[in-house]
């Protein structure tokens, strides 16, 4: 069953999450042996929809070999009034990936979603602030953003980028980095480290592990006197640092991340009870806000998730990666309770205000209520 309801007293959401734009590709630039910079041309008509804020990032859609691809790729733009662009590694079996790096050419097209994500914090632009990043590999997209935005807004601020790869050759934006560090030389501190090279020192050499963070924190940066912190990159170097930083005592709310990617992990059955000890429902109806518009679903929640029980009744439900890494599918839970089995893009701010992601969230009970305007 389901019912399609215009709420007329709601004003419609800013921006609709599940609508894509054709954008026509302005530049692809060559940045390692792996990975282009891509660059896209935003019609004046559309300049709105497509301003950014540091850290966020872009689901791009297209159609390869009769198959629908959704991939989402942080916003590597040295400013929000920049040119919208992103960087596309390629990964092993990455079917977009290899078509962005061998075959995607200026003037090409493909469908991109309006800027998304909250991996960021409000500038602060009358404080002094520090500010530390850990990266690895194409990790640095959203923090070149990041580095750059804040320096320009902080004149008092400083920032250090502790950024692992596997050699100097796989340095992504080295040049760009290069020209910050010349342009804020007492306020931004680079510190590569090189898996596979050996450098000029311990800290340089080998990789990001429990050693090297022992070795940067004791030396290089004092943890409890950094303002905030932000870790992009590989699922187990996120997990490594966030872990070391807890055990300094570091605050979670000081503690930022994203996640390209997670590790493919069998979702755990879903709870039996409701945090009450009422037995989970057998069939949840389920009732959704997006776009101004409200719409119901029967689902099983042993089979389905809100977001898939939402997409057999329309097909602008957003959503990009599915594996609870993006937000995409963010949604406020406005009414009953759902098991979220996975979360690797909400901050604890978010989820102490009821929001959930849809793509991972089973209802518990007889009737769940969410919005994805709110």
């Amino acid at each position: 069953m389901n019912t399609d309801v215009r709420e007329r007293d709601r004003p419609a959401a800013r921006r609709h999450r599940g609508v894509f734009h054709p954008l026509t590709v302005a530049a692809v630039d060559r940045l390692t042996d792996d990975a282009v910079a891509v660059t896209f041309d935003v019609p004046e008509e559309l300049a709105e929809e497509f301003r950014f804020v540091q850290g966020q990032h872009l689901t791009v859609r297209c159609e390869l070999d009769g198959r629908e691809l959704r991939r989402n790729y942080s916003i590597c733009s040295r400013a929000p009034d920049g040119p919208l662009r992103i960087a596309v590694k390629r990964l092993e079996d990455g079917s977009f990936s290899a078509y962005a790096n061998e075959r995607l050419r200026a003037g090409d097209v493909l469908d991109v979603m309006y800027p998304l994500g909250g991996f960021h914090v409000p500038l602060a632009p009358e404080r002094g602030r520090t500010h530390v990043a850990v990266a690895a590999g194409s990790g640095i997209t959203p923090v070149l953003s990041l580095i750059t935005t804040t320096l320009a807004a902080e004149p008092s601020s400083a920032f250090t980028l502790v950024y692992g790869n596997r050699t100097a050759r796989d340095v992504m934006f080295l040049e760009e980095l290069q020209d910050v560090k010349d342009r804020y030389p007492q306020r931004f501190e680079l510190i590569n480290v090189l898996s596979r090279e050996v450098g000029e020192s311990p800290v340089s050499s080998g990789r990001i592990d429990a050693d090297k963070l022992d070795l940067l924190f004791t030396h290089l940066i004092a943890p409890d006197e950094v303002d905030h912190w932000y870790l992009c990159g590989p699922a187990g170097l996120v997990r490594l640092v966030r872990d070391d930083l807890r055990g300094r005592g570091i605050g979670d709310d000081r503690v930022h991340y994203e996640l390209f990617h997670a590790e493919d992990e069998e979702p755990p059955p879903r709870r039996r009870h409701t945090e009450s000890g009422t037995a989970a429902a057998a069939t949840s109806h389920v009732r959704f806000t997006l776009d101004g518009r409200s719409t119901t679903v029967d689902i099983d929640p042993d089979t389905e998730t809100v977001l898939s029980g939402a997409l057999r009744v329309r097909d602008d439900a957003p959503y990009a990666c599915r594996g609870g890494v993006c937000g995409t599918c963010r949604a406020k839970l406005c009414e009953g309770e759902v098991d979220m089995a996975r979360n690797y893009a909400l901050e604890p701010d978010e989820l102490a205000a009821g929001y959930v992601l849809t793509c991972q969230s089973r209802p518990l009970t007889e009737t769940v209520v969410v919005d994805y305007d709110a």
